[in-house]
């Protein structure tokens, strides 16, 4: 036991490196700005696997190790408490003096009768209780042996179950406009991460049309619900499906679980180029930066205006009540979208997506700003129906806005093993801290019986068997009055 004690106090010293650094199955952006901080730490920390603590081959060893460990302590344990439990009591004492609790009832009874009139409240207290060689033993509270043994059993079903999980678990994450959807696959997602053993073809078929969202609010302006009407298929060609779904609702489908995690608001824009052409229903996704007024920033980038150097990028912040700040600049007063109204900034330029290099979609590249590659060219606060007009004849008009959910498929085949392995450990954990294993001996002498008590596992609380003690001297007189009365 003391092995796997110090197994697991160095599986949670191991897990401390998965949340100082950044890790690959979470972040590769964050893995590579920290190799672009930290040139000659990062490789040697890369070699050691802490990018990647859960999947290294240290972690998985002393995982396995704990496992073993655990093993080798409760098979033993588990097969030496079945024997306990099919034993009979210990013979008692010849010196019941000398138990750290002792007691003698006066009795007239002969010693097999009062013997006879122990066993039965002893019996009555659910003792186990063994009559040889005129004496008693008597035992009770083998249950916290079971206790302690179904908690550590419990905690290795636990980390089997995790174990499950995470190599035959996933969970992605996408933001979806209303009357947009998506599908289970690994390509669809904003973020994702996966077990080792998981690969496309073992995604849940599962698609998803986000049709309304509706948020609710308090008189005080505080949440009340967030809640998103869906469409969904199992497969395909399968039959839709409607449901609702919110923040404590998750959609389930064949073990695979839909949450909605988050909300905000994607601003609606059109452009009319200088030559007549017209881009219509143009729209990004802008991140709350304020949770109390729902003022979000983002960046609507349009790569394909005709040639490489003829892109345009939005920058905004969106406004769901718009009100005058002073000096020409806006807030939100209000998290609901009762005077909407944008505050943008356009470049012109090359955006870059073309590049090859990832890209923040909710950033501009302020490298490429910086270089002149992209070069501010108007900015404007607008409400629904107005325009910016651009030097080159290019219009850029605000149109409205939709509503977005934040999503999350999550499939984790052990999480309903972990909570009962939860809860098991929970009632094991109990059971041992509240139950008492203890024993009572009882020998006759010349009109006295003596009793002898003794609390294993350390107990000095004499309650029970003082209280023992009372009920079998009130049974002994009881017994003796009725034995006198008797012709």
């Amino acid at each position: 036991m003391r092995t796997a004690l110090m197994l697991l106090f160095l599986l949670a010293l191991a897990a401390v490196p998965g949340s100082l650094l950044p890790q690959r199955p979470l972040s590769q952006t964050a893995v590579a700005q920290y190799f672009a901080d930290h040139p000659q730490l990062a490789p040697f920390l890369d070699r050691l696997g802490l990018f990647d603590v859960f999947a290294a081959p240290w972690f998985a060893a002393v995982y396995l190790l704990l496992f073993i460990s655990l093993v080798g302590c409760l098979v033993p344990r588990t097969w030496g408490h079945m024997r306990a439990v099919r034993a009979e009591p210990p013979k008692a004492p010849s010196r019941l003096s000398r138990l750290p609790r002792h007691a003698e009832i006066a009795t007239e009874l002969g010693n097999e009768q009062a013997l006879d009139v122990a066993e039965e409240e002893l019996r009555v207290a659910r003792y186990r209780v063994l009559r040889r060689e005129g004496s008693l033993s008597a035992e009770k509270g083998l249950l916290k042996e079971s206790g302690n043994i179904v908690f550590h059993l419990a905690l290795l079903s636990l980390l089997i179950s995790l174990a499950i999980g995470k190599l035959w678990g996933y969970e992605g994450s996408v933001l979806v406009q209303e009357g947009q959807g998506f599908c289970n696959t690994f390509q669809q997602y904003d973020t994702y991460s996966a077990g080792p053993l998981i690969d496309g073809a073992d995604l849940s078929p599962l698609c998803v049309d986000l049709e309304d969202f509706q948020a609710r609010y308090e008189p005080d302006l505080t949440p009340a619900s967030f809640t998103g009407d869906i469409t969904y298929s199992r497969t395909l060609d399968g039959p839709d499906e409607q449901a609702t779904i919110g923040i404590n609702s998750p959609l389930r489908v064949d073990g695979t679980r839909l949450y909605l995690t988050g909300r905000g608001f994607a601003p609606i824009f059109s452009v009319t180029l200088a030559d007549g052409s017209e881009l219509t229903d143009l729209s990004a996704p802008f991140l709350p930066t304020d949770s109390s007024t729902m003022i979000s920033e983002g960046v609507l980038k349009l790569p394909d205006l005709g040639s490489a150097q003829d892109q345009l990028a939005l920058e905004g912040v969106f406004l769901p009540t718009a009100a005058d700040a002073g000096g020409g600049l806006l807030t939100s007063v209000d998290p609901r979208p009762l005077d909407p109204a944008v505050a943008i900034v356009v470049y012109a330029g090359t955006v870059g997506l073309d590049s090859g290099i990832p890209q923040n979609v909710f950033t501009l590249d302020r490298d490429r700003i910086e270089r002149g590659q992209l070069e501010r060219v108007g900015s404007a606060n607008l409400r629904p129906g107005d325009s910016l007009d651009l030097p080159d004849g290019t219009s850029v008009t605000f149109t409205g806005f939709k509503e977005f959910a934040a999503l999350q498929v999550h499939r984790d085949p052990g999480q309903l093993a972990v909570l009962v392995s939860a809860l098991l450990m929970l009632a094991g954990l109990l059971t041992t801290l509240l139950v008492r294993r203890r024993r009572i001996f009882l020998r006759p002498g010349d009109r006295v019986l003596e009793i002898g008590g003794l609390a294993q596992g350390g107990s000095s609380d004499s309650t029970e068997f003082e209280r023992i003690v009372q009920r079998i001297r009130i049974a002994l007189a009881d017994r003796n009055g009725t034995d006198r009365k008797d012709p």
